[in-house]
């Protein structure tokens, strides 16, 4: 892929103490940045998603319009795009955080664009991550949040669905112990049937939606839609993902030291706290629980039975019109 730009941070140290000596954060931009460069909304990718993927939503009349703000979509490391292991040789695979990911588009940002604060952060699901870890770490340059879907802090349970998904594909006879030695194939289709029974909730297949997107069976969409969606990633960056996913904690870091209370009461920034009535991972409970200890949090769960993808509603026009309602509604406050 040639359609997004590439920014290049020379010894790039990370947070768990290795250094980089070119790290490359890939990134994407929509509109155009108005001369007080106070329009800037930043929207950083979710699990195994490049730019391509999830800027469905941006335009003249969805959710985030390209013709008022300027909005900087950056891949995360490890999603194939940015440094990732698949493009990092024979170099050993480093471990990467959040920290590590809002601190390279921090750069981006006032590097190349001369931004330092912005009037949104963006995200679904661990692009909501960052979202808040940039609202806890830097609470003087962000206006307001949008968290859909997601949590401050990764949850045991959360943690559970996370290790049946690296299950399937460490089981694959293509991994020795170390790494892949083949395209784990067989792993890869497991992955993603694993991740069909988390990511959808019981009523969306009770009620069989997936035949309303165009699958003429159950067995069809887990083939077509999830088989394929993981087929066409690299195993090793999905296992690199996974790793950053699992340590997601905004109070993992020198500022909080652990304390995630004093960090999500940091987060000034007007927020929207949007998880789906029937996530089955990044709960309404938690989500609730989080959102009462930000100062400036309002909780808005989307009325949907379509599970965690309520969130990125690429296909659910109903969901779609919730999300850019609140999101309107909070840009205009």
């Amino acid at each position: 892929m040639s359609n997004h730009d590439v920014f290049k941070l020379l010894d790039f140290r990370l947070q768990a103490g290795t250094t980089l000596p070119e790290a490359q954060l890939a990134y994407k931009t929509y509109g155009e940045l108005n001369a007080t460069k106070s329009n800037v909304i930043l929207y950083p990718t979710s699990y195994a998603a490049h730019h391509s993927d999830i800027d469905w939503l941006i335009g003249p009349d969805k959710i985030l319009d390209p013709t008022r703000y300027f909005i900087v979509i950056t891949n995360m490391f490890g999603n194939g795009l940015s440094t990732s292991p698949s493009n990092l040789g024979d170099a050993p695979t480093p471990s990467f955080t959040h920290i590590d990911n809002i601190t390279a588009q921090r750069r981006l940002l006032r590097e190349v664009f001369g931004v330092e604060r912005l009037a949104l952060a963006y995200g679904w699901s661990m692009g909501a991550q960052q979202a808040l870890h940039w609202g806890a770490l830097f609470p003087d340059e962000v206006e307001r949040i949008a968290a859909v879907c997601s949590s401050a802090k990764t949850t045991p349970h959360n943690i559970v669905f996370l290790e049946g998904l690296r299950a399937a594909l460490i089981t694959d006879p293509a991994w020795n112990g170390e790494r892949f030695t083949d395209r784990p194939e067989r792993g890869l289709r497991a992955f993603g049937r694993i991740y069909a029974g988390w990511a959808m909730s019981q009523a969306f297949y009770r009620e069989r939606k997936y035949l309303e997107l165009g699958y003429s069976s159950l067995e069809d969409f887990l083939i077509r839609d999830w088989e394929a969606s993981f087929l066409r990633r690299n195993a090793a960056n999905l296992l690199s993902m996974i790793e950053t996913w699992k340590r997601s904690d905004i109070s993992d870091n020198e500022t909080f030291c652990g304390d995630i209370a004093a960090a999500l009461g940091a987060i000034r920034a007007r927020t929207l706290i949007m998880p789906s009535e029937t996530d089955l991972y990044f709960t309404p409970d938690d989500a609730f629980a989080e959102s009462r200890q930000m100062p400036n949090a309002r909780y808005l769960p989307i009325p949907s039975i379509w599970g965690h993808r309520a969130g990125n509603p690429a296909k659910n026009p109903a969901d779609q019109l919730f999300l850019k309602n609140a999101i309107a509604e909070l840009l205009s406050a």
